[in-house]
């Protein structure tokens, strides 16, 4: 059972916080404000929090979701202004609330890849984007459980579009966020794969909205 959710960004120089030092953030955070908060049973007990999907380091996102327990009466709308005095620069907490939809139904990811190019964008790189991401499979290497390994990501890509700037493109994309997870580092490297002249020398992504089956925003 979901007791309490809160949504909060992480931005700036936050975004290289790895996903367990986020999680000890959290812990450290709610002591520091002052909240009490459920915590894990053994010899060595601590705050239990859960982030419903764990974020790569380097990417941004407005749309986090935390999973906590409260031992207070405090009232939620108070929190996030007391949890963000307590916590470092860039992690803001946006809302808290009661209860949310179990993390089994979060679907999609709507998010945004900057890809930047030094000598500026080749020609034709929209164009030749939405191609390839037009096929009918898109099978490249990739991360599993197992290991390195070959992996069709077509499936896992709702929508994606691609807009030409000077010096960079825009992806907006729509992922699918489990059973199967794509990725923006996966759109990236599907175009190194398989596009390696439209391939950018940096890129950086960044997650906007978390949806259910029905596109209808996760809370």
């Amino acid at each position: 059972m979901i007791e309490q959710r809160l949504r909060f960004s992480k931005t700036g120089r936050a975004i290289y916080i790895s996903h367990l030092d986020l999680m000890r953030t959290f812990q450290r955070a709610f002591m520091r404000a002052g909240i009490k908060v459920k915590h894990t049973e053994g010899y060595n007990p601590h705050a239990y929090v859960s982030v419903a999907l764990p974020l790569s380091v380097g990417v941004s996102s407005h749309c986090e979701i935390l999973d906590f327990g409260l031992r207070d009466d405090i009232p939620l709308e108070q929190l996030p202004e007391l949890m963000n005095k307590a916590l470092p620069e860039g992690i803001t907490v946006t809302s808290a609330y009661n209860g949310g939809q179990k993390v089994g139904k979060l679907k999609y990811v709507k998010c945004e890849i900057t890809m930047e190019y030094d000598n500026g964008v080749p020609a034709g790189t929209s164009a030749a984007l939405d191609e390839l991401f037009a096929a009918n499979e898109l099978v490249i290497e990739k991360k599993t459980k197992k290991g390195m390994g070959m992996s069709d990501i077509k499936e896992g890509i709702k929508r994606i579009s691609f807009e030409e700037h000077s010096g960079f493109v825009t992806v907006s994309c729509v992922l699918s966020a489990q059973n199967p997870a794509v990725s923006p580092d996966n759109i990236v490297s599907a175009i190194k794969q398989k596009a390696p002249e439209y391939a950018p020398d940096f890129a950086s992504a960044l997650r906007i909205e978390t949806f259910d089956e029905n596109m209808e925003i996760f809370r």
